[in-house]
């Protein structure tokens, strides 16, 4: 696909980190973009700020995991813009879960599902066939996560369910739009290669009351600042990704027709070659064993 002038750009989870990297990058190309956010006041001055680079911007409210929102998204972007060529189903959330699989709230995997997951498959519905039906070019990147995505991560169980849905979901998806002939592609993004400064960390100021939390924490949560700090005291110095890196990837990755947006990365790639040994020998999962020691 190739990505011109005046196109039309949905990025949601767009009010900071890798969307609004993403929404700030598809704007530098010439793009419109709609952004969607659930946090009102962060959404506002990043469709600001991008309108006073000369961007044409919409901003609305938007929670992925209730389906009539995201739909009302759809509408609203229709009717500003007239049509949509790239969707980024990119919101997402941490769980907040602590201990063991058993000992997990029914809430955290409830409210990890219904972002992470339904998030995605709403943006689905609602877009993609209007963007088949329109003839153009589009395209579709569902952001997942090499947590999951490539290989189990036991200590973030429930991200890592998530993520290893949004694979599969894509690849489905990948499968129909090509039995359906459609002008519309799809990718999975792994953002990455190395850890990224977003607002993934603090999930927990957006967390619906719905979702809430059953019983109390039995530590606090802990931000990203404070976490690189206890790995450096432990002697872990932590490599960042840009995530200025990762829109330039999928802007790449769109005109490339690519559906793997995998950053090259030696630990990746060993994960994925231990995971995949694993399988075809039919032999326990032994990547899992620094996990199973902890």
């Amino acid at each position: 696909m190739r990505l011109t002038e005046g196109q039309v750009a949905v990025v949601t989870g767009a009010a900071s980190g890798i969307g609004l990297a993403m929404a700030r990058r598809f704007a530098a190309e010439g793009l419109k973009v709609v952004l969607a956010d659930v946090e009102e006041a962060a959404l506002e001055k990043a469709a600001q700020e991008l309108r006073e680079d000369g961007a044409r911007v919409h901003a609305r409210v938007v929670d992925v995991s209730e389906r009539a929102s995201v739909r009302e998204l759809a509408d609203a972007a229709y009717d500003t813009f007239g049509a949509v060529h790239v969707l980024c189903n990119n919101a997402g959330v941490g769980s907040g879960a602590e201990g063991r699989m058993w000992e997990h709230e029914v809430n955290d995997w409830q409210w990890a599902f219904a972002v992470n997951v339904w998030g995605v498959f709403h943006g689905i519905q609602a877009f993609v066939p209007r963007m088949i039906a329109s003839g153009e070019p589009g395209h579709v990147v569902n952001t997942s996560s090499a947590d999951g995505g490539i290989a189990p991560l036991p200590t973030a169980s429930v991200y890592a369910v998530t993520k290893a849905a949004v694979v599969t979901m894509t690849e489905s998806l990948y499968a129909h739009l090509k039995a359906e002939h459609a002008r519309v592609g799809a990718s999975v993004l792994f953002p990455g290669p190395h850890m990224l400064r977003t607002g993934l960390w603090e999930s927990h100021r957006n967390r619906p009351a719905r979702y809430a939390k059953e019983r109390p924490r039995k530590a606090p949560y802990r931000s990203l600042d404070q976490w690189e700090a206890a790995m450096r005291a432990a002697g872990h110095e932590i490599e960042f990704t840009p995530v200025e890196e990762v829109a330039q990837a999928v802007v790449d990755g769109i005109r490339a027709d690519r559906f793997w947006m995998l950053p090259p990365s030696e630990h990746s790639d060993g994960q994925i070659r231990a995971r995949s040994a694993s399988m075809l020998d039919r032999a326990n999962p032994s990547y899992l064993e620094s996990f199973i020691l902890d």
